[in-house]
């Protein structure tokens, strides 16, 4: 049996109850690793010896009959935008590429607390910004599912990674839907928790009001196990939110029956490929065969959530990213004349397009003259897209769209056209913008072979209500057991 094929859940078990150790795990993670990254390009860097050496500080543990934590032996991939005491993390920019963390993303202090094993950084879209992982300044990662195409992004590495079993689940961030969107396309499950449940120490910001760690899956089951570790308040994180953690397995099973879910009707508009709404109107139809009530709702100012996030988070962005000016860490240019020029030279030589093109975009929305037109108007959006959801919640305990108006498309496709893929978020990013849970299970395949996801958004630290539905969703389907012919 190859451990690689395994659900998190399984591997915990057997590695606990002895039936495997978790160095035969990690090997065969690290054989698959071998074997098919060097085609899909899911990681930056690979840490063999470390992987291996927690491996078997844990079996010692283990045989000594020491009490371990409850992912005992699981190997994580984690988005090359966590910072891990002695190791690179570079955010996919060649500005950060040399910088060695000083310490644990909080994240990852409660990860190595529950047992976990940290096999490598995978890649992402620069500083997080971008839909397709095309962006990385070191390399374009591709789907498992068809070569030729995107992953998603911008934490295409970690989806592709779990996709292809060369990790069992993985970390990531979501900004405006950077992990939901790739799990649709790379048809794993991805989660993005309510702002605030999960501390953001540690993280590198792209737009701080918006950032949120979430994390892949390739059930509903391993995705509530790795959010109950990484959940919880944290005193270095300000927006963290100090509220109880439930156990989020222990209500996978509950009933679903009455719960009641709203579909918005402008999602299901214009734009919406034929084969993602067939996909996704018969996971409706499979939901309420499992009797959840379908309710009609509306979110009015959908159509302005594109132009507000953009607007916000650029303007974050800009604010966030003037720390890289080349004096404490990361690149620097070389002999620069002054000072002003060594600020110019660096940024002009570090940041990739679309980093440069959200910095110029964020500078003149937040410039004097222009902050009211823009940002200020962005943030009163904002909260309008809030109490549109907060009415929908009303009537409903959770809704259900698609993720993305169209599967995976082919790599290159539209990285010459920033507005078009800008388009792409557009299902996704409104959760973001009202703090809500999100998270994508898969539901299909298109007549590409690629697959297609639906969206369940909860109420705010909901995340219970919609692990539960997709959990009941993947008991009575098979699609999250699809395996990429690659990683067969």
């Amino acid at each position: 049996m190859r451990l690689n094929l395994c659900s998190a859940r399984e591997i915990v078990r057997m590695v606990r109850q002895k039936e495997a150790s978790a160095r035969e795990v990690v090997a065969d993670v690290l054989e698959a690793i071998r074997r098919i990254d060097p085609l899909v390009k899911a990681y930056l860097r690979v840490d063999e010896k470390g992987a291996l050496r927690q491996a078997e500080r844990l079996d010692e543990s283990l045989a000594r009959g020491e009490e371990v934590g409850p992912l005992a032996g699981l190997p994580v991939a984690l988005k090359d935008i966590f910072c891990v005491e002695g190791e690179e993390t570079t955010c996919a920019s060649k500005i950060l590429r040399g910088f060695y963390a000083p310490y644990d993303a909080t994240v990852i202090r409660l990860l190595r607390g529950s047992g976990a094993i940290f096999v490598g950084k995978t890649n992402m879209d620069e500083f997080a910004m971008g839909s397709t992982t095309e962006n990385s300044a070191f390399a374009v990662t591709r789907n498992p599912w068809n070569l030729e195409m995107i992953p998603g992004g911008s934490s295409g590495g970690s989806a592709a990674a779990v996709a292809a079993r060369e990790a069992i689940v993985a970390l990531g961030s979501d900004t405006g839907g950077s992990i939901r969107m790739p799990a649709s396309f790379c048809g794993c499950v991805g989660i993005k928790p309510t702002y605030g449940r999960v501390s953001r120490f540690g993280l590198v910001a792209y737009a701080s009001s918006l950032d949120q760690i979430g994390n892949f899956g390739n059930d509903v089951w391993d995705c509530a196990m790795v959010l109950r570790a990484i959940a919880g308040h944290d005193s270095k994180d300000s927006t963290s939110a100090d509220l109880e953690v439930p156990d989020y397995t222990a209500s996978l099973d509950g009933e679903i029956k009455g719960v009641r879910m709203g579909i918005p009707r402008e999602y299901f508009g214009e734009g919406l490929n034929k084969e993602v709404r067939a996909a996704i109107e018969k996971a409706i139809e499979t939901l309420e065969s499992l009797g959840v009530i379908v309710e009609d709702v509306s979110l009015p100012h959908t159509e302005y959530a594109i132009a507000a996030y953009y607007i916000i988070a650029s303007a974050e962005a800009s604010s966030n990213l003037a720390r890289y000016d080349g004096v404490q860490y990361g690149h620097r240019t070389k002999s620069p004349a002054d000072l002003e020029e060594m600020y110019t030279k660096t940024k002009s030589e570090g940041f990739g397009p679309e980093v440069k093109r959200r910095i110029i975009m964020g500078t003149y929305a937040l410039s004097s003259g222009y902050y009211d037109a823009y940002y200020l108007k962005a943030l009163k959006v904002r909260t309008l897209i809030k109490r549109d959801f907060e009415e929908a919640l009303k009537k409903a305990d959770c809704l259900i769209t698609p993720v993305s108006p169209t599967t995976a498309f082919k790599i290159g496709e539209k990285i010459g056209d920033p507005l078009t893929m800008y388009l792409s978020d557009i299902y996704t990013i409104s959760t973001n913008l009202a703090g809500l849970p999100g998270i994508s299970i898969p539901c299909g395949f298109d007549s590409e072979g690629v697959p297609i996801s639906f969206q369940l958004m909860g109420r705010p630290f909901g995340e219970e209500t919609i692990l539960r539905l997709g959990h009941a969703y993947q008991r009575v389907t098979d699609f999250h057991k699809k395996i990429p012919p690659i990683a067969e």
